[in-house]
């Protein structure tokens, strides 16, 4: 190999390199073929998720508190049924920091007022993390109610939930 080829071979390399350091730095620090795994990639980490209850039949005392997914209010309401992406709707839930009034409203938008008809779907954060280096706990916080025409918070959690990044 002469001095060319191994020039034009460390150019290649050089670019390649810049290639990924720009896609990583405009992804927070995530690229694609490592974040599509996160079960590999961020394992141990707590982790955030969401998911529907319907909670149409359960006492308005019952429904605003943590559950735990064996015995959860309500049967889930699957995404797909609706017509909505459920990593979508996920990363809106937990992701968003400020439930403005129009925040709120577009997550019974998402749901579609027509699928929801008379019911009442509860719009849940699903937490998990490593509890010592064998388990995991997993808990469902309630977190927004959701008719055909209105959005409630739920009244156990502070503001801090709601506004400003709060968890």
């Amino acid at each position: 190999m002469n001095t060319e080829q191994t020039k034009r071979g460390i150019k290649v390399i050089g670019i390649i390199l810049l290639i990924y350091a720009v896609l990583v730095a405009t992804h927070e620090g995530e690229f694609w073929p490592f974040s599509i795994y996160p079960m590999f990639s961020q394992a141990g980490n707590p982790w955030t998720r969401a998911m529907v209850i319907d909670v149409t039949d359960v006492p308005d005392e019952i429904m605003w508190q943590l559950q735990n997914p064996d015995q959860k209010t309500g049967p889930p309401v699957s995404m797909r049924e609706i017509g909505v992406d459920q990593i979508d709707y996920s990363n809106f839930i937990s992701k968003t920091e400020d439930w403005t009034g129009s925040r709120r409203d577009a997550v019974r938008l998402m749901f579609g007022p027509d699928n929801i008809g008379n019911s009442r779907w509860m719009a849940a954060k699903v937490h998990g993390k490593m509890i010592g280096s064998d388990s995991v706990a997993v808990t469902i916080q309630p977190f927004l109610l959701v008719t055909a025409d209105s959005v409630y918070m739920n009244p156990l959690l502070d503001e801090s939930h709601y506004f400003r990044g709060g968890h």
